[in-house]
């Protein structure tokens, strides 16, 4: 059985950067063993990017989260010093959740990364509804929301839909 996993959007911005949190900060080490696990067994690594360009005020999205963050090219888009492993796959997303996961041969999936309320469960739902029969699992170790209620909040609406939480 192939593993994957999916680092959601492990970018400075959310870190410790325009919307970054403590809770994210305390997830980094774990997050980096997580990787340096998967990467040991040989198994394939996929990174989302949030993505946005210098119009991103004037976006829908914008327009309810009124905070810069994540225009590509810049410090906080960058993947987190310590985490990008060589031979992984990057994916630069416009939104929450990418629409696009059946270009790949997914037979199970484990998702860590930020924020658990918006792009986690997002990529989950979505990933869980193109591959319905495959295992997909969530580490909540390994993710942080906005807030810590809504990080629970998220977690509980994906084990409602079949997503296995681990590391609670």
């Amino acid at each position: 059985m192939k593993k994957t996993l999916i680092v959601i959007d492990m970018q400075n911005d959310f870190i410790n950067g325009a919307l970054g949190t403590k809770e994210a900060e305390a997830i980094v080490e774990n997050v980096k063993k997580k990787i340096a696990k998967y990467q040991a067994a040989g198994d394939q690594i996929i990174y989302t990017r949030d993505t946005h360009q210098s119009n991103y005020l004037e976006t829908n999205e914008g327009k309810h989260l009124p905070v810069e963050h994540c225009i590509l090219g810049t410090e906080g888009w960058k993947i987190a010093d310590g985490l990008e492993t060589p031979n992984a796959t990057y994916i630069n997303k416009p939104s929450f959740g990418y629409m696009n996961w059946k270009e790949f041969d997914l037979e199970e999936v484990e998702i860590v990364g930020l924020c658990t309320d918006i792009c986690v469960v997002s990529n989950a739902l979505i990933i869980k509804a193109t591959y319905p029969e495959i295992k997909v699992s969530v580490d909540a170790s390994c993710c942080a929301g906005v807030t810590p209620e809504s990080h629970q909040a998220a977690l509980t609406t994906m084990k409602m839909c079949q997503v296995e939480v681990l590391g609670e």
